[in-house]
C-alpha cells in the first residue's frame, strides 16, 4: 500500500513538470477530449471531483472507480454535430484485496467523405475515426483516499492513413467522513503519438492538469460542483488573422489583463438538483465554451448545459444537452446496471 502510494504521487507530479499543452486543433487524437457521460454534459462537460453512477466518468478521473462500481456495465452515445457520432461502453469488477479494474471502449465516426483526386474528379468516398481502449486501476489508499491510473491506447483512421499513440491519466479522488464534500485532483492524457498518418514525425498528445470540488448541501437537496482545468494551457487566448495580417479571421481580439475573463476560462461550474438517489436534474456552464464559440450580436446560451437522470427499475438513464454554438447542440445518452441486481 505504501509503496504504490508514493509511486503514483511520483509518476503524478513527472507527469506535472514534463507535461504537454495545446490549445485545440494543435494537437492528434481529439477523441480523448470529448465528454462521454450525459451527467458530466449537464454540468459543463468537465467535473473531476464528483463522483457518479457511470463508468464513462473515468475518462475524467480514473481516482473515482471504487467498490461501488463493481460488476456495473455502462453504455452512452452521443449524436454529435456535424454528422459526428459517437459512444461509450465498459465494465468494472473489484476484487477484495487487490483493487478495482475496469476497460471501456470509446469510438468516434466522423462520418463519410466524398473523395476525389488531384485535379478534383470524384473517386468515390471515405471515412474517419477514432478508437480508444481504456484499461483502469485504481485502489483504495485511506477511508478518504483513493487513486487510480488509466492507460488509453489510441487508433485513429483517415481514408487509407492510420495513426497510433498511447495516453495515460493519474487521478486522486477524495471523500469526507461526511459523504457531502468530494475531491479529485487528475493529470490527462499525458502520452505521445506514436506512429503518425504519414509515417514522419509525431505530435504530443495535449495534456491537462485539473482540480475539482463538489459539495452537497447538509440539509437542502442541492450539490454544487467545480473544476479547474487546462492549468498547463496558459491563457487559453488565440487568434487566426488573414494573410496580411490585417484582419481577424476567427478567434477574438485582445482583452487586455482582464484577470477575471482569464481565470474564468479555466473553470467549468456545476449545480444539481437531487431530491432522492434516484432522480436528478443538473445545470452547467463551460466560460472557455461561451467566450470561444458566441456570436457578438447574438450570445444566447452558449457554453451552458443542462440535463437530468431517472432510475427505472435496475436502470439508471441520464440525458445532457450542451450548447455549443447557436447552430449547434449535443445531446448525451447513457445508460448503466448492475449485474448484482438480476
Amino acid at each position: 500500500m505504501k509503496k504504490f502510494r508514493i509511486l503514483l504521487v511520483l509518476v503524478f507530479l513527472a507527469g506535472t513538470f514534463n507535461a504537454h499543452s495545446q490549445r485545440g486543433g494543435e494537437s492528434v487524437f481529439g477523441l480523448l477530449n470529448l465528454t462521454q457521460s450525459a451527467r458530466i454534459a449537464s454540468l459543463g462537460g468537465n467535473q473531476v471531483g464528483l463522483h457518479g453512477h457511470d463508468l464513462s466518468i473515468l475518462m475524467h478521473n480514473p481516482g473515482m472507480l471504487d467498490s461501488t462500481l463493481s460488476q456495473q456495465i455502462s453504455m452512452s452515445y452521443v449524436p454529435y454535430m456535424a454528422g459526428i457520432n459517437y459512444g461509450f461502453s465498459g465494465a468494472a469488477y473489484s476484487f477484495e484485496g487487490i483493487g478495482n479494474f475496469a476497460i471501456g471502449f470509446h469510438h468516434v465516426g466522423y462520418g463519410s467523405f466524398v473523395a476525389a483526386d488531384e485535379t478534383g474528379l470524384i473517386t468515390g468516398s471515405f471515412s474517419a475515426g477514432e478508437t480508444v481502449v481504456q484499461l483502469t486501476y485504481s485502489r483504495q489508499l485511506s477511508p478518504q483516499w483513493s487513486a487510480g491510473i488509466s492507460i488509453k491506447p489510441v487508433f485513429s483512421r483517415i481514408e487509407s492513413y492510420n495513426s497510433w499513440g498511447i495516453a495515460s491519466d493519474i487521478g486522486f479522488f477524495y471523500r469526507h467522513r461526511d459523504g457531502l464534500l468530494t475531491g479529485g485532483a487528475v493529470l490527462r492524457n499525458y502520452g505521445h503519438q506514436i506512429a503518425s498518418y504519414s509515417g514522419g514525425q509525431t505530435e504530443p498528445i495535449a495534456s491537462d492538469l485539473q482540480f475539482g470540488i463538489a459539495q452537497k448541501l447538509e440539509h437542502a437537496p442541492f450539490r454544487f460542483s467545480l473544476t479547474v482545468q487546462d492549468l498547463l494551457g496558459g491563457t487559453l487566448q488565440y487568434s487566426l488573422r488573414d494573410q496580411e495580417e490585417h484582419g481577424l479571421v476567427f478567434g477574438e481580439r485582445g482583452t487586455g489583463d482582464n484577470f477575471v475573463e482569464k481565470a474564468a476560462r479555466h473553470l467549468t461550474v456545476g449545480v444539481e438538483f437531487v431530491p432522492s438517489d434516484n432522480f436528478y436534474v443538473a445545470a452547467g456552464m463551460n466560460p472557455r465554451r461561451r467566450q470561444e464559440l458566441k456570436v457578438e450580436s447574438k450570445t444566447s446560451t452558449v457554453g451552458f448545459s443542462w440535463g437530468f437522470g431517472i432510475r427505472i427499475s435496475k436502470f439508471n438513464f441520464s440525458y445532457g444537452s450542451a450548447r455549443y454554438h447557436l447552430s449547434g447542440t449535443s445531446n448525451h445518452f447513457s445508460i448503466t446496471t448492475n449485474l448484482t441486481a438480476f
